[in-house]
């Protein structure tokens, strides 16, 4: 069943942040995952206004983005964004369910 990777970021330092999102979409690729949007235009509807960069990511099934996120790879990309305090991120991973009426 397909999953989604959401993430939530505010991005205090655009240049060591840019250091990190360079290398995901080749990352998230590797495990099947699509990126459905990132960044753009938003209105925070209700909730804190923390946040101000949104992420949507579809990966094929939840066991392929769990795997994708706890990679060696994508550690390594997220400690430049980790270590130096470039950007705080929220991220959940979202298994998608089926819908009933």
């Amino acid at each position: 069943m397909t999953a989604y990777w959401l993430a939530r970021s505010r991005i205090n330092d655009p240049v060591a942040y840019k250091r990190y999102t360079d290398q995901v979409p080749r990352i998230i690729a590797q495990y099947g995952g699509k990126v459905l949007a990132r960044g753009g235009k938003y209105q925070i509807m209700e909730g804190p206004e923390k946040f101000h960069r949104f992420v949507v990511i579809e990966f094929p099934d939840f066991e392929s983005g769990v795997a994708c996120f706890q990679s060696p790879q994508y550690d390594a990309a997220a400690r430049h964004r980790r270590e130096n305090g470039a950007g705080e991120v929220e991220t959940v991973m979202l298994e998608a369910g089926e819908f009933t009426k």
